[in-house]
């Protein structure tokens, strides 16, 4: 890994946005009447059919109807992002999360919020990120990763490229927008007191203002964490971040940058637990 991986592609970073053809893209012949009818009959199939299976889903409960289930029938399993299992953590560290399960949704649940953590503007304030930094990172490696981090953090050619003041702070009259929004995670490997977990993300970066000249932008990127169990939670021993995968975007009028500024001040962000 490398200094200031945390915020890698941001600051510069070219975007390609992509504009479908309208009509069909794939150049497919015209329908005739009859297919239009054929397919609004399926359409009208298709609805009913999910509205009795909506119905059904329903309809627990009913003791009148029997239930030929076996009694030593397995349950079929929930996928992997379904939002079950342990209830959530309730303790915290400086605004993170703690105390995870001890088990690879502890793992996943610890791996997404320190992502949160790591990519917020609070990285950007000295004294959170050293609060951050000590809760996120295993003892070993926190104080290395800390002096890291300060010296990126404090560079004014950095701080500069981003549209920051050498303080760290967005320019008056602008807001400075860093979040991360994990979108999914997997673990890839784990061991009684190890574990490897992946976090897809897409981040927010960049000023909101008027006279912002590095607007907020869009990215999406996986961080590979090493954790490992100390101390009675999951801390992170080492980390490997790439881009992608990247969706592709649609079509969208950007936002004004007041509206932005305002989403920014209204909508807080969350943390994860599963």
């Amino acid at each position: 890994m490398s200094l200031g991986d945390e915020h890698d592609g941001y600051g510069g970073t070219g975007q390609t946005r992509t504009r479908l053809p309208e009509g069909d893209p794939y150049g497919g012949a015209r329908r005739t009447a009859r297919s239009s009818s054929r397919s609004l009959v399926t359409v009208v199939g298709v609805v009913v059919l999910l509205i009795a299976a909506i119905a059904f889903a329903n309809r627990g409960g009913d003791d009148s109807a029997a239930d030929n289930t076996p009694a030593d029938a397995t349950k079929p399993e929930t996928t992997a992002t379904a939002p079950t299992g342990v209830a959530p953590v309730r303790t915290g560290t400086g605004g993170i999360p703690t105390g995870f399960a001890h088990d690879q949704q502890g793992a996943q649940s610890a791996a997404a919020n320190f992502s949160v953590a790591l990519g917020s503007a609070d990285m950007f304030n000295t004294a959170r990120r050293h609060e951050i930094v000590n809760s996120v990172y295993a003892p070993d490696v926190a104080a290395a990763r800390q002096a890291a981090l300060d010296s990126a953090y404090s560079s004014e050619k950095f701080l500069s490229n981003i549209g920051l003041t050498k303080n760290g702070t967005a320019p008056a009259g602008q807001t400075f927008v860093s979040r991360v929004i994990p979108v999914g995670t997997k673990v890839t490997a784990s061991g009684a007191d190890s574990a490897t977990v992946e976090v897809w993300y897409t981040s927010l970066f960049g000023l909101s203002g008027q006279a912002s000249t590095n607007p907020v932008t869009e990215s999406w990127y996986t961080t590979t964490y090493q954790l490992r169990w100390i101390n009675n939670d999951w801390k992170v021993t080492d980390f490997q971040q790439k881009d992608g995968p990247v969706p592709v975007g649609r079509d969208q009028q950007a936002s004004t940058a007041d509206d932005m500024t305002k989403a920014v001040e209204e909508f807080g962000g969350f943390t994860y637990a599963r």
